[in-house]
Parts: structure tokens; sequence; C-alpha cells
């Protein structure tokens, strides 16, 4: 047979989605595209959603799980689709497995094999979520070091883009597999998510038990393509906002590399966006709580998802060496956090995430935007999801917040009190600045206002005093901002981290006059 033929083969069976011993072909008894052998259903307490396809609507369709009880389902018409879909939910499974899943429809029958039962995990955003582990630092120790985890999965779609919410992939890179040098390594840009399989990997180590991990992402997408129409309309954004930005028009990947994702039972998702939406970033304030919300009402609806599965996400890491540069990142970092600097927070609840700002990669051979670093950006983010979505009790993983400052007119200094959570440690005296300005009513938006640095003079477990002598002398002082560059710091040389660990502080930003009172923040309004 010639290398031509076994390509166009090859070509065929990928379209087709090969799943072991079964094809997905709608018209056909077959299970959905992302169910195949090896895979990873979700466990208990949630009961796994398992579907597919059959010759026509209004056959029973009977699903075993080996040594199970059987279960039925009844096929339904769906639209645009041949033939007839049908669904089952199977019983909770504690797992691990490995069991066998076979479904019949009287006459023929399909199988997947090999499938555990554990923690399905949906990784998403642009491309430094699809940045490679091959490309990042560490590689080959990383790559190496898979074969001890055998016990987690991986499973990544092909970008494709689609005008209508689709019932299933429309094409899949990777099926399901176990972890290998090829599978984790490909080839630059194509699979396995670095972050994706390190956060996977990270929380494993504690676990202990099988991993599903799905990547779906696309590099320079916007916000708004991975966004439904309706949580775009919640935002008052218009379907095709981003069609002279792009050749993709909004919702488009929502449409198809998420949307067929809801009818699988997760665990939760993780995400790292927001670079593409930069130059603009004054909707993300809205557009990244209300995804979050609208993926787990839909998730839900279709698969019985915990309503309010956890969230994680990686706030901007740096790109350009230019300390100059104080819009974009800043207030994309700020923004995904719901304005207030923290999460989980009362906006986004069981959301948790990374801190990346203090890890630049200037000489990234990817380019800054692309920093290699994934190992501690992944470290971070397994950390924050162990404490919010397992509960777990492992130490900070996020630094205090702050309860009260106050101006010392007399010696021209504002302090800064944190909760009692952890203690502080200063490892740089810059990066506070403070809003100086004649109008005490300023909003410190430039026109009558200026941000001056003021560095910090001292430190204490739970407080820093910062001076503004000879920067905002007779002035009135209007707001404080920390971090509030594109590129802050040098590689874990910002100013504030937890003590005795590598945890940065994340962005702060506060409003309002500053004056002897000591006052707390929700008094001072700080938005």
């Amino acid at each position: 047979m010639s290398t031509k033929i076994r390509r166009r083969m090859l070509s065929v069976l990928v379209h087709l989605f090969s799943v072991g011993t079964a094809l997905s072909v709608p018209g056909k008894l077959s299970f959905a595209s992302y169910f195949s052998d090896d895979m990873v259903l979700q466990r208990s307490p949630q009961a796994a959603i398992v579907w597919g396809y059959c010759t026509k609507p209004g056959q029973n369709i009977t699903v075993t799980v080996s040594g199970r009880q059987p279960v039925g389902a009844f096929s339904v018409d769906y639209p645009d689709v041949q033939g007839g879909v049908w669904s089952v939910s199977l019983s909770p499974e504690d797992g691990p497995g490995p069991v066998t899943i076979e479904a019949t429809d009287g006459h023929d029958s399909v199988r997947l094999s090999g499938v555990l039962f554990g923690d399905v995990w949906i990784c998403s955003g642009q491309s430094n979520m699809e940045f490679t582990l091959d490309m990042a630092l560490n590689a080959t120790a990383e790559l190496a070091d898979a074969v001890h985890y055998q016990n987690i999965r991986v499973f990544t779609a092909t970008k494709r883009t689609s005008s209508k919410a689709e019932l299933d992939l429309l094409q899949i890179d990777e099926p399901w597999s176990k972890p290998s040098k090829d599978t984790l390594g490909h080839k630059p840009w194509t699979y396995f998510s670095a972050v994706c399989w390190l956060y996977g990997k990270y929380i494993y180590q504690k676990l202990n038990y099988p991993i599903g991990l799905v990547a779906s992402s696309w590099g320079g997408t916007a916000i708004e393509l991975w966004s439904s129409p309706d949580a775009l309309k919640l935002c008052n954004i218009p379907n095709d906002s981003n069609r002279k930005k792009s050749a993709i028009s909004n919702s488009q990947l929502w449409n198809a590399m998420m949307h067929p994702f809801t009818k699988m039972t997760v665990k939760g998702a993780i995400w790292y966006q927001g670079e593409a939406n930069a130059h603009k970033p004054d909707t993300y304030k809205c557009t990244f709580p209300t995804m979050i919300d609208d993926w787990r009402k839909k998730f839900s609806a279709a698969s019985g998802t915990t309503p309010n599965f956890p969230f994680g996400f990686v706030q901007l890491a740096p790109n350009r060496n230019d300390s100059s540069v104080t819009s974009g990142f800043p207030d994309i970092r700020w923004h995904q956090t719901a304005d207030t600097g923290y999460v989980p927070n009362h906006r986004q609840q069981n959301v948790f995430m990374s801190v990346a700002m203090d890890l630049p990669d200037f000489t990234s051979p990817y380019g800054s935007i692309h920093p290699r670093d994934k190992e501690d950006v992944s470290r971070r983010l397994a950390l924050a999801g162990l404490s919010v979505a397992y509960n777990m009790s492992l130490g900070p993983f996020q630094g205090p917040q702050i309860t009260a400052f106050y101006a010392d007119i007399g010696f021209f200094t504002v302090g800064f009190e944190f909760d009692d959570a952890v203690d502080i440690e200063v490892r740089s005296k810059s990066g506070f600045e403070l809003c100086c300005s004649t109008n005490n009513q300023s909003r410190c938006d430039g026109t009558d206002s200026v941000w001056m640095e003021t560095p910090i003079i001292k430190e204490e477990p739970h407080k820093i005093t910062v001076s503004y002598k000879g920067t905002c002398s007779n002035k009135y002082i209007m707001g404080y901002r920390y971090a509030w560059r594109e590129s802050p710091c040098p590689f874990k040389e910002c100013a504030l981290y937890v003590k005795g660990t590598d945890i940065p502080f994340g962005p702060m930003f506060g409003l309002g006059l500053i004056n002897d009172k000591h006052v707390t923040p929700k008094e001072n309004k700080i938005v």
C-alpha cells in the first residue's frame, strides 16, 4: 500500500472520529466523538453522561458498564442529525476502573474498553493554553516523567468554527490517550497543552485517582469567540463585533469547540486567555464572569454537571520588557477578578487563579507574550484548585487582602494593613503608586491627576508603609495601585509575596480620598 493511500485512509478515519472499536457516525449505532477507549468519565458523586447515535429515533438503546446493572435509553430526533440520538446517565462510580462500556440496540453493539472514572477538567483559552509541553522549560524531563502518570488521560479538540451550536465535535486532533513523549509532545502548537497537563499532574499527585484532561483552545482568540450569544447579550455585545479584527465571528468557537462538551459531565474548567482583549479591556469586567456563569449553566443543563462547578484561570503573565506600559494587561488582570483583586469573591464564587505577573520571559523564542515557565504557573493554579475545588488545607494559595489604609500627613506616608492570615515578605521596595491631585473628587483618569511611584519604607508582618514625600506633597491622595504594569517586575521579584513561599500578591487598585482616618476598603469604595 502506498504512503499516499495510507495517509488518505488515516485522514478518513480521523474525520470519522476513530474511537477504538467504534466509529462515531450519525445514523449508525455509535458513541459520540469524544467517547473512546482509555478515556476518563466523571467519578462520583456526579453521574457521568454517556451518549451517541443510532439508526433512527425511537430506538431502545441499552448501555452496560461491566458488572453493573444495564441502563436503558430511548433515542430521539435531533435537528440536522441523521438517525437518532441517545443518552444515558450512569450510576455514580467511585472508580477507578478500568471498565468496559457496551451499547446495544438489540442487533448491533459498540464497546469502549479501558475506561476510568476520575475527575474531568476542561482546559481552554488562547495561545498560552495551547502552548505545548515540548515548548516549555524543562520539557525533556517532563516528557520523560510522563510514564509515571498513566492514570492521567489526555484529549485535544481540533480548531474548528461553526455558525451554530454543534451537538458534537467536528474534528479531533488527539483522541483519548495515555501520556507518552508523543501524546504530550507531538510537536509545537499541536498537543498537548503544557498548562493543562501540568495542572492535571500536580492535582493528581495529591488526589491519586484518575484525571481526564480535555484541551480545547485556539491562539489569538478573544473571549467573545468562546462566549455563547446568550452570554454576549447580557454584556450588550453584538454577535458580529469581532468580524473586522478576526476571520472568526463571535461565539463560533463556543459553537464548535465548547458547546459539544456540555453533554460531557465534568469536574471543572481552567482558562488561560485575555491577551487578545487587552487592546480594549473595558468589557472584560462583564464578559469574563458572565462567560463563567453561562458555561456553568449550560454544562449543568446538558449533562448534570454541578451547577457551580469550579473554574480556575491564569491571571495574565508579563509581555513586553517596557516598564512604562500601564494599560491593557493590568486592566485585564483586574477585570479577571471582577475588579476585586482576588478570587473567590462575591461575583466569582468557586473560582480560583494563578498569579503569573512575576514570571516574565523576555527572551522566549516564541515571543515574550509566550513565557516558557509553565511549571510555576501550573503549580500555583493547582495549589489554588486543590484549595478551592477540593477544599484541601495546603497552606496559603494567594496573598492577603488590604483590610485598612490611612495617611500620616505629617510624615508623608500611607500605611496599608493586610489581613493576618499570612505574613508579608517584601522582595522589592517598588511597585506601589499613589494618585495625586489638586481635586479632592478626582477619578484618577489623568485629566487632573498623576500616578506617582511611592517606595516601601517600612515592612511589618501584616503592614507596609510607603512614602510620598516630594511626590504628592500639598496634593490630595486620591487612590493607590500596586503592580500596575504590563510587566511589573523581574522574575519572581515583585514587591510582595507570602512569606516563605513563591506566591505573589496580585495587583491592587483603589480610588477615593486617602486621609489620616483609618479607612477600610469597603468604606473607601474601591472599584
